[in-house]
């Protein structure tokens, strides 16, 4: 069973602005749906576990904060940043 992967409102515009400040747009946009399918299948195996229940992931040219929701199914994205 898939999880459901949210945005914060903040992540979700950083993301669309780091896309169009991006050298190479496509790569940035296919690191972050790489990302985004992930949290959708298997989001506890995803990335890093950081303080209580934040995880972090980095598939250059993109860093993510995330915390999963097991019992509802969900994934929800923090923060988002360029690691280049």
């Amino acid at each position: 069973m898939r999880y459901t992967v949210v945005w914060k409102p903040e992540a979700e515009r950083r993301l669309a602005e780091l896309w169009m400040e991006a050298d190479d747009p496509e790569r940035f946009a296919d690191a972050a749906n790489l990302i985004e399918r992930e949290l959708a299948i298997a989001p506890a195996s995803v990335g890093e576990q950081r303080v209580g229940s934040i995880r972090v992931v980095v598939v250059p040219p993109v860093g993510m904060h995330f915390r999963v929701n097991s019992e509802d199914r969900q994934v929800l994205v923090l923060t988002v940043w360029s690691v280049e």
